[in-house]
């Protein structure tokens, strides 16, 4: 692995294990967002590392993955704070699924691709903030931020998603797949650090 950057299996606590990774980022792609907008993007990827934060229990015991769908109906059953906090949930699955897993979104068989989370999810933190200023006007900045720009964030965890994998064989094997796919001159180069020289000719599509 290059020098420059940090292995998965770290002493560095997680939170300034993805900091890093989110700051190479917005280096590479010479983006810029407001502190506290970074800070939240890094606690929310320490918070979903915990995978049942993306799961519901079925009836016969087997997790799994809450639709969208199902997080506006809980959303708009609440009220007041409950209904900011659902909302803030839903952004919050919106941006990490879009960021991290946009390649599996393309390969199902259905109507929801990654336009759809980024769609729900910018207009899920949009209504946090309307809601949110209302009590404290402050608060509204991180929400319009995290609304106006979340386009911008997918970006940047689609980068320390590849980042991450890049760390282990198998990662490099789904970078690589990915790459054969997109032709995407970011992956080129991440596998060219990685010891992974992909072939001259155009790409599959």
């Amino acid at each position: 692995m290059p020098d420059g950057d940090p292995p998965v299996l770290s002493s560095q606590p997680i939170k300034d294990f993805f900091r890093d990774l989110l700051q190479r980022a917005m280096e590479n792609q010479r983006a810029q967002v407001q502190p506290f907008t970074e800070l939240y993007v890094v606690n929310l990827l320490h918070e979903y590392l915990l995978s049942e934060v993306l799961y519901v229990q079925s009836e016969d015991g087997r997790l799994e993955q809450k639709p969208l769908a199902f997080l506006l109906k809980e959303a708009l059953e609440e009220s007041g704070p409950a209904r900011v906090q659902m909302l803030r949930r839903l952004g919050d699955t919106s941006l990490f699924v879009s960021g991290f897993f946009a390649d599996s979104l393309a390969r199902r068989s259905s109507l929801v691709d990654v336009d759809y989370y980024i769609a729900m999810g910018g207009r899920a933190y949009d209504a946090v903030g309307v809601l949110a200023a209302r009590h404290a006007r402050n608060e509204k900045t991180l929400w319009d931020e995290l609304s106006s720009r979340f386009r911008l964030l997918v970006d940047l965890l689609n980068e320390v998603s590849e980042r991450t994998l890049a760390s282990t064989n198998a990662g490099l094997v789904r970078l690589y797949e990915r790459w054969m796919k997109t032709g995407s001159e970011r992956l080129k180069s991440l596998l060219g650090r990685q010891g992974v020289v992909p072939p001259r000719k155009g790409f599959v599509q």
